[in-house]
């Protein structure tokens, strides 16, 4: 017999601007009221404390970074332990001069860290320039054991990439959880906007699907502007929570904030591994090539 195991998730989305004391207690207000609506976890979305800076190179930004623990981590951890819940943020952390990472903590019931994810997959792209902030990830592909369970932790652009999904799985992750900003060009045409979120969405939905456990992405809303004044991004918002079978369970507005809760049965992932055993059968044998950048030439049998 399976046991029914739940856990009340919330998202919290919200635009940003260049204040950041506006910024960060928006995030708060946002988990005062998912836990008083009896939230247990609460995901916030990337970078929710600063408007995001990576749409132009430009050093002084760097000023942003800090430590973990630092000012805001330890805010963060009070308010865990106030209300004795857990938190998963996403900040820009200083690690050492010169050193910095696009970095995910878990706060736990009582204050603690239960740990920290370094963004492994950093994008360069226009509008998009994380690579001049942000050194890889170094943390791998490892959930982060909590009183909750197993969070499989992973930011914006790891989205994207089941390898990284399919290991946070292997190593026992009970959800995957996607801190986000992400959003479109001004001058994209509405049919692209639609191919954009239509993808975003569903190659999520895709790993919930891949391995059997509940996925939720957190993103920011908002239309925010770089300070040249050429480049923008109107973030998409529409945080939300897939099942185990890809099944949508709660999605939050476009433009709006909102702070999205959802009843999870994370006891229903083996039922559905029982009927779509997909972790059994595995080739693994055959897999190696996936360490390879690119197979340049496809061996047969005759080779």
């Amino acid at each position: 017999m399976t046991y029914k195991k739940t856990l009340t998730l919330a998202l919290v989305q919200h635009a940003c601007s260049r204040d950041y004391p506006y910024n960060l207690e928006r995030s708060l207000d946002g988990i005062r009221e998912a836990a008083a609506r009896g939230a247990q976890l609460v995901l916030l979305q990337e970078l929710h404390s600063s408007h995001y800076f990576c749409q132009q190179e430009q050093s002084s930004y760097f000023d942003l970074a800090e430590s973990i623990p630092g000012p805001t981590s330890n805010r963060l951890a009070t308010l865990a332990q106030e209300l004795e819940i857990v938190i998963v943020a996403s900040l820009f952390e200083k690690r050492a001069a010169g050193l910095y990472h696009n970095t995910a903590v878990v706060l736990e019931r009582d204050g603690s860290i239960a740990g920290i994810y370094r963004k492994m997959h950093i994008p360069d792209d226009p509008g998009y320039y994380e690579k001049f902030y942000f050194t890889p990830g170094d943390t791998g592909f490892l959930p982060i054991q909590t009183s909750l369970g197993k969070l499989g932790i992973l930011i914006c652009w790891d989205q994207w990439f089941p390898e990284a999904a399919r290991l946070m799985s292997l190593a026992g992750a009970d959800i995957l959880l996607y801190p986000t900003a992400i959003g479109w060009d001004k001058q994209d045409e509405t049919a692209e906007q639609q191919h954009q979120y239509s993808a975003w969405r569903t190659i999520q939905q895709a790993h919930a699907i891949a391995n059997g456990i509940p996925v939720a992405a957190c993103n920011r809303c908002g239309i925010e502007t770089a300070d040249d004044g050429k480049g923008q991004i109107h973030f998409w918002g529409s945080s939300f929570v897939a099942g185990p079978q890809g099944e949508l369970l709660a999605k939050a507005p476009t433009d709006d904030a909102a702070v999205l809760l959802v009843e999870l049965d994370l006891s229903r992932s083996e039922t559905v591994r029982r009927n779509w055993p997909c972790l059994r059968d595995r080739r693994i044998d055959a897999y190696a090539d996936l360490s390879l950048r690119y197979r340049d030439q496809i061996k047969t049998g005759r080779d």
